[in-house]
């Protein structure tokens, strides 16, 4: 008896599918991805090793104290409204527009939080780029 093989039928991958697939993915990829950078204030940390302030330069520094309630003063003198608009409008008066003075923030211990990023968004929106937040050392109980 002779039997008679059967023909094999060719084994194909469909490569139109995949590539479809393929592509889809690359397309959700590109659509997802966002390219925008976030905008961000470069703020230098300072490191205190002791308790001694440094030395005061002559130049015309720029000092925004914020107290516990929220009020701003500038180099000694209280502002009427303590809003961003103001702050800016007072900065910007008091430096004359010279954004390369060093600008120091000094703020209560109870000063909400609110209070010293309004400071600090003023001096980034004006452009101060030598900015400084100050501390108080913590007397040790005898």
């Amino acid at each position: 008896m002779k039997f008679r093989r059967r023909r094999r039928e060719q084994v194909e991958i469909n490569l139109a599918s995949l590539i479809d697939v393929v592509f889809i993915l690359l397309l959700f990829f590109v659509v997802s991805t966002t390219f925008t950078r976030e905008t961000r204030m470069q703020v230098d940390l300072p490191e205190a090793a002791s308790g001694t302030p440094p030395e005061q330069s002559e130049l015309k520094q720029l000092e925004v104290v914020i107290s516990a309630d929220g009020t701003f003063s500038l180099n000694g003198q209280a502002l009427i409204k303590n809003d961003l608009d103001n702050l800016m409008a007072a900065l910007q008066k008091e430096s004359g527009g010279d954004n390369s003075l060093p600008l120091t923030i000094s703020a209560d211990a109870k000063t909400s939080h609110q209070s010293v990023i309004t400071a600090m968004d003023a001096a980034g929106k004006l452009g101060f780029a030598h900015l400084r937040i100050t501390t108080v050392e913590t007397q040790a109980a005898p």
